[in-house]
């Protein structure tokens, strides 16, 4: 059985987002920046793309940019959210309210 092709996940800065091009199809993770906070808002998958973990690939790129730069982190996005939950060695770069 082969195993899938490694995604490459890119930030585009210039857009406040992470995206995985695949097949002509785009993944992404949107998110803005307000004092130091990277507020997650939006992670979209398609369809066509599901079931291959791209979600939490993006969510994983946000959050490692994240730590590189010493931010901390706001998901409202509910995928962000809880794949955060799922990944306690994710926890500590939750912004506290």
């Amino acid at each position: 059985m082969d195993s899938p092709a490694p995604v490459d996940v890119i930030h585009n800065a210039s857009l406040n987002r992470f995206e995985a091009h695949i097949d002509g199809a785009l993944a992404r993770l949107e998110y803005r920046m307000h004092d130091g906070l990277m507020i997650i808002h939006h992670t979209e998958v398609p369809a066509a793309l599901g079931g291959r973990g791209l979600g939490g690939m993006l969510v994983a790129a946000a959050l490692a940019y994240a730590r590189a730069n010493a931010l901390k982190v706001s998901p409202t996005c509910s995928y962000a959210r809880e794949w955060m939950k799922r990944h306690p060695e994710s926890l500590d770069l939750l912004a506290t309210p």
